[in-house]
């Protein structure tokens, strides 16, 4: 058996792991690389990959970075099944539809000024043809029950509590009537977030492919994040300006409307507007709502209390572009959550071109913002960033918080890594940048006393 890594080595998108044995080929996720130009013209189907010859795709969770290059297999003739859970499934086809949506609007622009230069125009990666095509294949999986996906392959969906719907994929590939367990941690979430339930446990493998986002540090503890979270929004309803909080729009979004909701329960401060700039979230509040299976208890309290429907009274959706752009003429304070999560396309760009360069306007970032990135670059302390083209200076108050983060830090991630390295498993170490495996392989070398393995781009591991 060969695994051969197509993305998020050494860095934290464009997830994907194909797995070759004799009998059969499938792929893990395949998610589009995000950040800056040069990382957008690598989302294309490597040429080692061969979409025709796949037996199956599996996929961990339905964040672009592991599902958004899928219509891409579509497009170039994939038509064997592509499995995940219910959740996910459902949310992917949200993603992916929105995907193609930016895709197109975002070229739309830079074609009006290639053909004004007399260039040649760009088409898009993939279209909405290609989405429904992806969507026709899709085929759910249960949690905690193996199931056979492909010759001699068989994979178990383990809870990963990172998003709804996330797993961890337990494959046992038989070859030659020898059983290999290997173990692909998908993006693990933290222990008692918000709204979801914690990773499950696995023990027992060959072969564990972990990811490594926050492996060099922990996130600050909830009830800190909680204070840290009321004295952020305290402080801008003082300015009485624009909160902007760039937010993935399943997972993220919830997220942020669930500890709004608490500061207004708790009285911490007055009520005042809530805009849910994003269809897109909007649908995937929807998709919680269908899942109470897979939420913890607080979600349960949460749906009871109504704070997460659209009949709080301070929430408003925004799903037309007019809708959207009637906000720039608003005055504060008020709230605008948008995508995307990294500033890398969507609504939320619209809204930092009007707003960065005003003193009142507040920026709340409450997610990891990939190297390359808008979003990064207002957390490195830029003083002028570009969008749309046009230098825009930063004058607003940019405010981080890591411990909102869907992430597991370094020490949820080494109890999860526990029972399985119990086994003394061959680790891999992906979906991470360089500071972050280092820390993290170092840890668990000292730990457990395995030296772990940091691939590169286009590696292949034999087992």
């Amino acid at each position: 058996m060969q695994i051969t890594i197509f993305g998020a080595a050494g860095e934290v998108t464009g997830s994907a792991y194909l797995v070759t044995t004799p009998r059969a080929r499938v792929l893990v996720d395949f998610g589009m690389f995000q950040g800056g130009r040069e990382d957008a013209e690598r989302n294309v189907v490597p040429a080692g990959l061969r979409p025709r010859d796949l037996d199956a795709v599996v996929i961990t969770h339905a964040h672009i970075d592991h599902t958004g290059r899928l219509p891409l297999l579509a497009k170039a003739g994939y038509a064997g099944p592509i499995y995940g859970t219910a959740a996910t499934l459902e949310t992917t086809e949200l993603l992916l539809h929105d995907s193609a949506r930016l895709q197109a609007s975002d070229l739309l622009r830079v074609n009006r000024r290639r053909e004004r230069a007399g260039l040649a125009l760009f088409e898009p990666p993939y279209t909405e043809e290609h989405v429904i095509a992806t969507v026709a294949r899709f085929k759910p999986l249960p949690y905690d029950q193996p199931v056979s996906i492909a010759p001699g392959v068989r994979v178990q969906m383990v809870e990963a509590g990172h998003l709804l719907g996330s797993a961890s994929i337990t494959m046992r590939v038989t070859e030659a009537d020898r059983e290999k367990c290997v173990v692909f941690s998908g993006d693990l979430g933290p222990l008692g977030a918000a709204l979801l339930r914690d990773p499950g446990q696995i023990s027992g493998a060959d072969l564990v492919i972990m990811e490594s986002t926050y492996g060099d540090r922990d996130h600050r503890p909830i009830a800190e994040t909680e204070a840290e979270f009321a004295a952020v929004i305290t402080a801008a309803v003082t300015r009485r300006g624009k909160i902007l909080i760039p937010a993935f729009a399943v997972g993220r979004a919830q997220t942020v409307l669930y500890y709004l909701a608490e500061l207004f329960h708790k009285g911490v401060v007055p009520p005042f507007p809530i805009y849910l700039d994003s269809p897109l979230a909007i649908k995937a509040t929807g998709i919680y709502v269908r899942h109470p299976e897979l939420a913890d208890e607080g979600w349960d309290e949460e749906s009871e209390r109504r704070q997460l429907r659209k009949d709080l009274a301070s929430l408003v959706f925004c799903e037309t572009s007019d809708e959207s752009r009637a906000l720039n003429n608003l005055h504060g304070p008020c709230v605008i959550i948008a995508g995307s999560g990294m500033c890398s396309g969507g609504r939320i760009l619209h809204h930092l071109r009007h707003n960065l360069w005003r003193y009142d306007t507040s920026v709340l970032i409450v997610g990891y913002q990939g190297v390359g990135s808008l979003g990064r670059a207002l957390v490195d302390g830029a003083d002028h960033v570009e969008i749309f083209g046009e230098l825009i200076a930063v004058r607003a108050a940019i405010h981080t918080l890591n411990g909102l983060s869907a992430h597991a830090g370094q020490s949820d991630l080494l109890q999860w890594l526990a029972p399985l390295a119990a086994s003394r498993p061959r680790i891999v170490l992906t979906h991470g940048e360089v500071r972050g495996r280092a820390a993290l392989a170092q840890l668990i070398a000292t730990r457990y006393g395995i030296s772990c393995e940091l691939p590169a781009y286009d590696a292949t591991l034999a087992l």
